[in-house]
Protein backbone atom coordinates (compact mmCIF):
# COMPACT_ATOMS: atom_id res chain seq x y z
CA UNK A 1 0.00 0.00 0.00
CA UNK A 2 1.14 3.27 -1.05
CA UNK A 3 -0.62 5.81 0.92
CA UNK A 4 0.71 10.10 0.17
CA UNK A 5 -0.34 12.42 3.06
CA UNK A 6 -0.32 16.19 2.70
CA UNK A 7 -0.97 17.28 5.93
CA UNK A 8 -2.02 20.63 7.53
CA UNK A 9 -2.29 22.47 4.06
CA UNK A 10 -5.39 24.17 4.74
CA UNK A 11 -6.60 26.31 8.01
CA UNK A 12 -9.62 28.24 8.06
CA UNK A 13 -11.69 29.73 11.45
CA UNK A 14 -9.73 27.25 13.62
CA UNK A 15 -10.20 24.11 11.43
CA UNK A 16 -7.56 22.26 9.83
CA UNK A 17 -7.42 20.20 6.73
CA UNK A 18 -5.21 17.30 5.29
CA UNK A 19 -5.66 15.14 1.88
CA UNK A 20 -4.33 11.76 1.26
CA UNK A 21 -4.49 8.95 -1.24
CA UNK A 22 -3.08 5.95 -3.15
CA UNK A 23 -3.66 3.82 -5.62
CA UNK A 24 -7.03 1.17 -5.13
CA UNK A 25 -8.15 -1.21 -7.29
CA UNK A 26 -11.34 -2.25 -5.42
CA UNK A 27 -13.08 -1.51 -2.26
CA UNK A 28 -10.84 -3.97 -0.24
CA UNK A 29 -8.05 -1.70 -1.04
CA UNK A 30 -9.88 1.70 -0.46
CA UNK A 31 -10.92 0.17 3.35
CA UNK A 32 -6.93 -0.45 3.50
CA UNK A 33 -5.84 2.91 2.53
CA UNK A 34 -8.36 4.39 5.35
CA UNK A 35 -6.70 1.81 7.58
CA UNK A 36 -3.70 2.85 7.31
CA UNK A 37 -4.60 6.29 7.24
CA UNK A 38 -6.44 6.52 10.75
CA UNK A 39 -3.57 4.38 12.37
CA UNK A 40 -2.33 7.23 12.96
CA UNK A 41 -4.03 8.91 16.01
CA UNK A 42 -4.63 12.19 14.44
CA UNK A 43 -6.53 11.11 11.55
CA UNK A 44 -8.38 8.50 13.77
CA UNK A 45 -9.58 11.46 15.83
CA UNK A 46 -10.44 13.48 13.12
CA UNK A 47 -13.82 15.38 12.72
CA UNK A 48 -14.05 13.86 9.03
CA UNK A 49 -12.67 11.50 6.80
CA UNK A 50 -14.27 12.25 3.43
CA UNK A 51 -13.12 10.14 0.62
CA UNK A 52 -13.77 8.80 -2.92
CA UNK A 53 -12.15 6.77 -5.42
CA UNK A 54 -13.01 4.99 -9.08
CA UNK A 55 -12.44 1.63 -8.60
CA UNK A 56 -12.46 -0.43 -11.60
CA UNK A 57 -14.78 1.84 -13.49
CA UNK A 58 -17.01 2.25 -10.64
CA UNK A 59 -17.61 5.36 -8.24
CA UNK A 60 -17.71 4.91 -5.01
CA UNK A 61 -17.83 7.63 -2.00
CA UNK A 62 -18.34 8.35 1.93
CA UNK A 63 -19.09 11.51 3.48
CA UNK A 64 -18.38 10.23 7.02
CA UNK A 65 -20.19 12.92 7.94
CA UNK A 66 -19.36 16.50 5.90
CA UNK A 67 -22.09 16.28 4.00
CA UNK A 68 -21.84 16.61 0.34
CA UNK A 69 -17.64 16.16 0.46
CA UNK A 70 -17.61 12.53 -0.79
CA UNK A 71 -19.30 13.17 -4.22
CA UNK A 72 -16.93 16.61 -4.59
CA UNK A 73 -14.28 14.48 -4.48
CA UNK A 74 -15.52 11.98 -6.69
CA UNK A 75 -16.78 14.69 -8.97
CA UNK A 76 -13.04 15.86 -9.37
CA UNK A 77 -11.59 12.58 -9.97
CA UNK A 78 -13.90 11.88 -12.92
CA UNK A 79 -12.71 14.91 -14.38
CA UNK A 80 -8.81 14.16 -13.48
CA UNK A 81 -9.52 10.59 -15.39
CA UNK A 82 -7.88 9.28 -12.36
CA UNK A 83 -9.02 5.65 -12.68
CA UNK A 84 -8.20 3.00 -9.35
CA UNK A 85 -7.12 5.79 -6.89
CA UNK A 86 -8.98 7.18 -3.89
CA UNK A 87 -8.17 10.35 -2.69
CA UNK A 88 -9.23 11.20 1.38
CA UNK A 89 -9.80 14.80 2.87
CA UNK A 90 -9.26 15.12 5.97
CA UNK A 91 -11.12 17.78 8.52
CA UNK A 92 -10.52 19.04 12.23
CA UNK A 93 -13.34 21.00 12.92
CA UNK A 94 -12.48 24.42 14.68
CA UNK A 95 -15.51 25.05 16.15
CA UNK A 96 -16.78 27.73 13.92
CA UNK A 97 -19.08 27.25 10.96
CA UNK A 98 -17.44 27.47 7.45
CA UNK A 99 -20.42 27.46 5.72
CA UNK A 100 -20.15 26.56 2.06
CA UNK A 101 -16.14 27.82 2.26
CA UNK A 102 -15.72 23.94 3.07
CA UNK A 103 -16.74 23.30 -0.37
CA UNK A 104 -14.08 25.52 -1.55
CA UNK A 105 -11.41 23.74 0.89
CA UNK A 106 -12.56 20.58 -0.37
CA UNK A 107 -11.99 21.34 -3.85
CA UNK A 108 -8.55 23.39 -3.03
CA UNK A 109 -7.32 19.69 -0.86
CA UNK A 110 -8.16 17.70 -3.72
CA UNK A 111 -6.05 20.30 -6.46
CA UNK A 112 -3.59 20.40 -4.00
CA UNK A 113 -2.87 16.54 -4.17
CA UNK A 114 -3.50 16.10 -7.89
CA UNK A 115 -1.05 19.49 -8.76
CA UNK A 116 1.71 16.86 -6.69
CA UNK A 117 0.56 13.64 -8.50
CA UNK A 118 3.20 13.79 -11.20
Amino acid sequence: MTLTVHDKIISDRGSRYAVSGGPARDRAEAQALLAELKRNKRFARATHNSWAAILSGEGVRDDDGESGAGQIILQMLERAGLQDHMIVVTRWYGGKHLGGDRFRHVIDAVRHYLARMS
